[in-house]
């Protein structure tokens, strides 16, 4: 695999867009399509998965992927995450099933398409540059504000997309996320 995060991703978006349901890529992928690059260890998926979307995940998955049945119906019924590694690369994708909120279904009706050439084109939908940016300002939070990973990705993609993001939707989210301080820091460092 010439780009193991992307490609192994998509495997997991595409059964997701099959058996119809809403997802976005996020994390450090998502950052690196809209910032600056950096290596990952894991991807991370966002999905509206339900427990009648269980059986056809794992059928679908359970041939390339190790997956765990019993961490995935609870990450699903508890709205938590769960992982799964490829077993060709040991690449491993986490997917939050995260409770509906009204920044969520915002993040998810705002994704953003892309298309990829890996000997045939894949599309996916991502996070916004400014939806990742407030997502990472999240995790920069909870995190004690310490994480150098998280604080790289926000400046990156600010300094790369500065002129196109929409600071009235980021200032607002920002108030409701309370990371109002972190997007006023970040913003002046820009």
């Amino acid at each position: 695999m010439k780009n193991e995060p992307l490609e192994v991703t998509l495997k997991v978006t595409a059964l997701l867009e099959k058996i119809g349901i809403r997802y976005l890529i996020g994390g450090s992928l998502a950052s690196t399509l809209y910032g600056m690059i950096r290596t990952t260890q894991d991807s991370d998926i966002v999905a509206e998965m339900r427990k009648e979307h269980i059986p056809h995940f794992i059928s679908g998955l359970s041939e390339e992927f190790y997956l765990d049945h019993g961490m995935i119906e609870n990450a699903v019924m508890q709205y938590a995450s769960f992982n799964i590694i490829h077993r060709t690369t040991m690449f491993k994708v986490d997917v939050f099933i995260t409770e509906p909120s009204p920044f969520i279904r915002s993040e998810l009706d705002r994704v953003q398409r892309f298309t990829f050439s890996l000997g045939h084109d894949v599309s996916a939908n991502f996070a916004s540059a400014e939806d990742i940016i407030l997502a990472k300002m999240k995790w920069y939070r909870s995190g004690n504000e310490i994480s150098e990973n998280q604080w790289r990705d926000i400046l990156g993609v600010l300094k790369t997309r500065n002129d196109t993001l929409d600071l009235e939707y980021m200032r607002y989210w920002a108030r409701e996320l309370k990371v109002e301080d972190i997007l006023e820091r970040a913003l002046s460092q820009v």
